[in-house]
């Protein structure tokens, strides 16, 4: 199955893209341990290699990815939406 997007832990939060993809399109992924499938629609444009929401994220949640928290939102996420440093912190530094 060709995927447009990769999950590298069951749970996670975020998927990476494997292409550059263009808001609206319709988009398969798949764990990369047991290879659960995903369906979800891009919500805006995102370049090769960034992150995508798997679901919809509160402001102040945790997001986690490989299996461990990466960082904070800091604003509301929807569901296919872009996740980058424009809406997430990372906890690393406090």
């Amino acid at each position: 199955m060709l995927v447009d997007f990769l999950v590298h832990k069951d749970g996670d939060d975020v998927g990476v893209v494997v292409r550059d993809v263009t808001a609206g399109e319709k988009l398969k992924g798949k764990t990369l341990e047991d290879g659960k499938t995903y369906e979800l629609e891009a919500k805006e444009d995102i370049p090769l290699g960034h992150k995508i929401a798997l679901r919809d994220i509160k402001e102040g949640e945790k997001i986690k990815e490989y299996g461990e928290i990466i960082g904070r939102a800091t604003k509301d996420i929807p569901k296919g939406s872009h996740v980058h440093v424009h809406n997430i912190r990372s906890l690393r530094w406090g």
